[in-house]
């Protein structure tokens, strides 16, 4: 499945990203508010969904070196969060919806997670 995909099922608004990311496969997902699990269970080219929305979140991101990560429940995203995801080419999209029925809708699409994949 492809970010685009992924876009169109949650009905996400792209904050950053590089055309390259848009078109990119997703070939694994995770859901966590800690980021210490993101550290954890991360695999490079993963697609993350978040609440978490401070700079840290990115910073995990791209030391892990995920695809991007998906903000849930709608949640604002500081400028200097947004900012440093631009200086780093890390892509950031944003949905209204929770994150289990965010998870639920993407796995019954196909997406899997890391455990599954």
């Amino acid at each position: 499945m492809t970010v685009k995909e992924i876009i169109e099922i949650l009905d996400c608004e792209v904050i950053t990203a590089v055309q390259e990311q848009l078109d990119a496969e997703v070939s694994t997902m995770g859901a966590s508010d800690m980021m210490s699990d993101i550290l954890a269970l991360s695999r490079p080219g993963m697609l993350v969904l978040t609440g978490h929305v401070s700079p840290q979140s990115v910073r995990t991101g791209v030391v892990t070196d995920l695809l991007g990560m998906i903000i849930v429940r709608g949640k604002q995203i500081p400028k200097e969060t947004i900012d440093l995801a631009a200086k780093h080419g890390f892509l950031l999209l944003k949905t209204q919806m929770n994150m289990f029925t965010s998870c639920g809708k993407l796995y019954r699409a196909g997406c899997r997670g890391g455990d599954e994949a």
